[in-house]
């Protein structure tokens, strides 16, 4: 029984809506389902009303064939299999648009509301209910609706912000107590874990995080826990952002826009994460168009921002809406804070997704979009990929380098047919013989990183898209350097020849580096490599650093990591040629247990390092 706001008398449906009207229903957790289904009982007589919403976390009972003749669904993000399957019966409407621009429809006439069903907390003294859990695009409705029904609900928690809507702004109201739905916590796979750990690595201390729900998002999270001075603009939030607000991981100092202050629009998990919302006043909740804005999501300086993804293409093109031809999500607010994140000072788009799907029958990173497939994500806008096989940075990436580096971080049984679709549109050259192939010895992610000099370095195994960054570290080199390296004065790196030396079968030979960024991106400071022997299960190591980085540790340690491969590999011993006045290269070797052995070439002393102890 619905209860005008203005003189708490009975209002009958007839007197809100009339047949062919549009509605609005509130998103997330605060869908009114008490208020829908007193619709559907008591709006019998009405036909044809537009329903319109984001996603909702509801039976949804309004979309089932036996109400199709009272409801229209046009929803702006599919969720729920029940949504999903109207949508592909042609029984609903998807409408793709971006979340920030969702409220203009509303507000400027483009899709004029009729009415907006919302849930509220009850009234404080001064007569200011909550929006609570979902402020988003209900704010946008609330103001452009003609008229506002509300379901009061006590278990609805108060969160701050602009997220408040006085009783004068209600039409008509039900107070009826409903629990918020809740969503399980996610169960943590491997491929998860090792997605999570990548994409903490790219996460520097300091910056402010956007995050999606579902398990990788929440992996990213778990993996946070050492990071200092974070902060949080997200559009949503779910129950892994507690335990690093409660340890002070997650604080807002660093952050440069609403500093102290975790923003989002709406949250959705666990009946803890809603008691952790309710009256908190270090999270507040803002209404989609202003969250979401990718202008204000940039003012937040190191922004990183983590989506996910249905698949994508060599050419970094994101699908995230749908399955071919079959609409399966939304847009979101995926491209807003992608946008905002790469207008960021500091900023870092990433899309985030396994490698494979159907029980790794289908790869997700594909030669070409699936035919009906929609771009939602643009090859331009994308700086980082992330699969559990590692990241994948096209930013300032040609279409042969973008290529190459996701065919590196697809998962290994679809490399090879992946490289040999590029090759037929030329996008990659023949002399680009082999596919990337990963160090599994350096652990389920192969990074690492260190500290020398005070300054952070990755170290990481060489890939082909490195041929460029190969050429760069060569040309840095002295003439005393390339003497000492190669024993004469070479004058020029083709791209045939640093594709060669960038393209190794790590799983036969090794190839490490030592990364670090500047101005010009990320650089190779380092190369450690050795070439395995057949004949005696041995291998010949060398490496080489830039001069400015000489005495930092970096030869030290890429010679323990090459040996700790090769042990784990059983080769037998490794050995090294070295000129006779590389002092400083000698004693690298010696310290590191090599014994020199004869003969002595003239100028180079041969050196020997067993394995088998």
């Amino acid at each position: 029984m619905l209860i005008s706001g203005k003189d708490r008398s009975i209002v009958s449906w007839d007197q809100l809506l009339k047949s062919g009207n549009r509605i609005f229903i509130g998103s997330g957790a605060a869908v009114p389902n008490v208020l829908i289904n007193d619709l559907i009982e008591n709006g019998s007589s009405l036909r044809d009303i537009e329903v319109v919403h984001i996603l909702t976390l509801s039976d949804n009972v309004w979309v089932e064939p036996e109400h199709e003749n009272q409801f229209k669904v046009n929803a702006f993000f599919i969720g729920g299999m029940n949504i999903r399957e109207a949508v592909a019966e042609g029984r609903a409407d998807y409408t793709p648009c971006f979340l920030s621009e969702i409220p203009q429809l509303f507000q400027e006439g483009i899709l004029p509301l009729d009415v907006a069903l919302i849930m509220v907390s009850p009234p404080d003294e001064y007569g200011y209910c909550s929006l609570g859990v979902s402020v988003d695009v209900v704010s946008a409705a609330v103001r452009s609706a003609k008229y506002v029904v509300a379901q009061v609900n006590s278990k609805m928690p108060r969160t701050n912000g602009n997220s408040f809507i006085h009783v004068n702004q209600i039409e008509a109201f039900v107070e009826v107590e409903q629990t918020l739905p809740e969503i399980p916590l996610p169960v943590f796979d491997g491929v998860t874990e090792r997605i999570g750990q990548y994409v903490s690595m790219l996460i520097e201390n300091g910056s402010t995080l956007q995050l999606g729900i579902g398990k990788i998002p929440d992996a990213v999270l778990h993996y946070l826990s050492n990071h200092k001075d974070l902060g949080l603009h997200s559009e949503m939030i779910s129950d892994g952002v507690i335990e690093l607000m409660i340890k002070g991981v997650i604080n807002n100092r660093k952050k440069t826009f609403h500093a102290g202050k975790s923003i989002v629009s709406f949250c959705i998990g666990s009946q803890k994460l809603y008691d952790f919302v309710d009256g908190n006043p270090h999270i507040e909740f803002y209404p989609s168009e202003y969250v979401n804005s990718p202008v204000q999501v940039a003012r937040n300086d190191n922004m990183v921002s983590i989506n996910s993804a249905i698949e994508i293409d060599l050419t970094g093109q994101v699908v995230s809406d749908s399955i071919g031809y079959h609409f399966y999500s939304g847009i979101g607010g995926q491209v807003d804070f992608i946008r905002g994140a790469s207008l960021s000072k500091g900023g870092k788009p990433i899309i985030a997704l396994p490698s494979t799907t159907r029980g790794d029958e289908t790869s997700r990173i594909v030669s070409h979009v699936t035919e009906g497939g929609g771009v939602v994500t643009s090859r331009g806008d994308v700086h980082y990929v992330v699969t559990e096989y590692g990241i994948a940075s096209l930013v300032g990436k040609s279409v042969r380098e973008r290529s190459l580096e996701l065919i590196r971080i697809a998962h290994p049984k679809f490399r090879d047919q992946l490289l040999s679709e590029v090759r037929k549109h030329y996008w990659v050259p023949e002399y680009q013989e082999n596919t990337p192939t990963s160090v599994p010895e350096l652990g389920s992610v192969d990074l690492k990183k260190f500290n020398f000099g005070g300054g952070d370095y990755v170290l990481r195994p060489l890939c082909p898209t490195d041929e460029r960054k190969l050429q760069e570290f060569f040309y840095s080199h002295s003439k005393e350097t390339l003497m000492m390296r190669y024993n004469h004065h070479p004058t020029q790196m083709t791209r045939e020849k640093s594709c060669s030396l960038v393209s190794v079968d790590q799983h036969r030979d090794l190839a490490l580096c030592f990364t670090g960024n500047d101005h010009l991106g990320e650089v190779i400071h380092a190369v450690g490599r050795y070439y395995y022997i057949d004949s005696t299960n041995s291998c010949e190591a060398a490496f080489v650093i830039r001069e400015s980085k000489r005495g930092e540790g970096m030869a030290k340690t890429l010679l323990s990591e090459m040996i700790t491969i090769a042990r784990k590999r059983k080769l037998s011993k490794m050995i090294a040629c070295v000129r006779r006045d590389n002092k400083p290269m000698l004693r690298v070797f010696e310290r590191a247990g090599f014994v020199k052995k004869p003969p002595e070439e003239f100028g180079e002393i041969n050196l020997e390092l067993s394995l088998e102890a």
